[in-house]
């Protein structure tokens, strides 16, 4: 068996910004999300939602979309590239 077999793939989302002593933990179908502030948890929870919507449209699960999709999912759903969070940042 092979790491392929035994693993399955998740989202993860990690929220360093939570400075007010609450642990923020949630599971869902395909993600785990961890920290972050009320409002930084709640976006995470959003996002992992709609990519979770988009996958059941494709009548597909995150083990079965190739890279291609998963960025087509992500930018769909208004996710950010690391290039594009770059450029943002630039202008500020």
């Amino acid at each position: 068996m092979d790491w392929k077999e035994k693993y399955k793939k998740v989202l993860l989302g990690l929220g360093l910004d939570g400075k007010d002593g609450h642990t923020r933990i949630t599971k869902g179908d395909n993600f785990y999300l961890f920290g972050g502030s009320k409002n930084t948890h709640g976006e995470m929870q959003e996002i992992a939602i709609k990519f979770n919507e988009q996958l059941k449209n494709k009548q597909k699960t995150l083990e079965e979309i190739s890279e291609k999709e998963f960025i087509d999912i992500a930018h769909k759903i208004g996710i950010k590239s690391i290039e594009e969070a770059k450029e943002i940042k630039k202008r500020f």
